[in-house]
């Protein structure tokens, strides 16, 4: 790992397949296989959707992606059709961890949804990452229901 000073903030961007992103979501949960062409053509889809905001933490010294989290804009009726932002896919590499990039990425997605005029941020976690979350200065509300859908 180099020194903090390589550690750059941006966009997901295409070249990213190369720079293990899909190595470093595989710490969160299950990636299956997906091929460049497959990574390539989702990120031409997601990229050209203007309520779908994927930010990486790139060591380029090690030309790595370090850090991700996403941001999902979605359009309501309720509150005279407001916006909500959801967190979704928030991970540090192991070897990352303990270096705040976890807060870097929320602070930049939090920014990003009052850009773009959300009311609210959500998201879902394990009870383990809930004092993390925390101190990012998101709270305990309510609980997660999740029903999953064959494929």
């Amino acid at each position: 790992m180099t020194d903090g000073s390589n550690l750059v903030l941006r966009r997901l961007d295409a070249a990213d397949y190369h720079k293990g992103f899909l190595q470093l979501l595989g710490q969160l949960s299950v990636v299956g296989d997906v091929s460049e062409e497959q990574f390539q053509s989702r990120f031409s889809e997601l990229s050209g959707n203007p309520d779908y905001y994927t930010v990486v933490i790139e060591d380029q010294g090690a030309s790595k992606i370090v850090a991700t989290a996403s941001l999902i804009v979605e359009r309501k009726f309720l509150r005279s059709c407001g916006k909500c932002g959801h967190i979704e896919d928030v991970v540090v590499a192991d070897s990352y961890r303990g270096k705040k990039l976890g807060q870097r990425v929320l602070a930049a997605l939090t920014d990003t949804a009052k850009e773009a005029g959300c009311y609210k941020i959500i998201l879902d976690c394990s009870e383990d990452n809930a004092p993390f979350y925390e101190k990012c200065g998101l709270s305990r509300k309510e609980i997660q229901m999740v029903k999953y859908l064959a494929t």
